[in-house]
């Protein structure tokens, strides 16, 4: 059966307000396990995003510390509002993040990155479906910086749950994932 993407949004961002603190965080574990099986890791530039706690996002701090410990480079983004672009900045000891005024943590300042250098990106998302395509919170920001990286960049979408089948309404201008990783499995496009 094929759900349009609000249906899908209101779905999972339900599903997810359901789980419990302990769930959210050996469910986050085992995403970060799963993607050591995916053939990354000889990438440098890996873009990772800073989950919005109050929304239950996969926590991405299982994944960062195995970035650290195989000494990439990781790279966090600044979103604007007004425009609709993320700038993205390296994240070192010195970066200081501060929530914006919609709970995301994001980089002060820093050194900014190009989009063009960045090769494995980390696609936060509510759904996704078999094809690869995602459901996020339809704000377009991922859109619009997938669209700036290189053509050979790896973008691999992370969830608590399984593919739907099919999305209903994807755009020609929807970057699918080449992966997705859930707590028991990767999905691979």
């Amino acid at each position: 059966m094929q759900s349009t993407k609000k249906e899908l949004r209101i779905k999972y961002k339900n599903l997810r307000q359901n789980l419990s603190e302990d769930e959210v965080e050996e469910m986050s574990l085992a995403v970060a396990n799963k993607l050591l099986t995916i053939p990354i890791w000889e990438k440098n530039y890996f873009h990772i995003f800073l989950p919005i706690s109050e929304h239950k996002e996969v926590n991405t701090e299982f994944i960062l510390h195995l970035l650290s410990g195989k000494d990439k480079d990781i790279i966090i983004s600044k979103s604007d509002f007004t425009t609709r672009n993320m700038s993205h900045f390296l994240l070192t000891d010195n970066t200081k993040i501060k929530k914006n005024e919609y709970n995301i943590p994001e980089p002060v300042d820093g050194i900014e990155i190009p989009s063009t250098k960045i090769d494995v990106v980390f696609v936060p998302l509510l759904t996704f479906d078999k094809k690869g395509h995602r459901v996020g919170y339809g704000k377009g920001f991922y859109d619009k910086f997938l669209s700036e990286c290189k053509p050979d960049t790896i973008k691999i979408g992370l969830s608590f749950f399984e593919a739907e089948e099919l999305i209903e309404g994807i755009f020609e201008g929807d970057i699918a994932l080449n992966y997705c990783v859930t707590p028991d499995r990767v999905y691979s496009f």
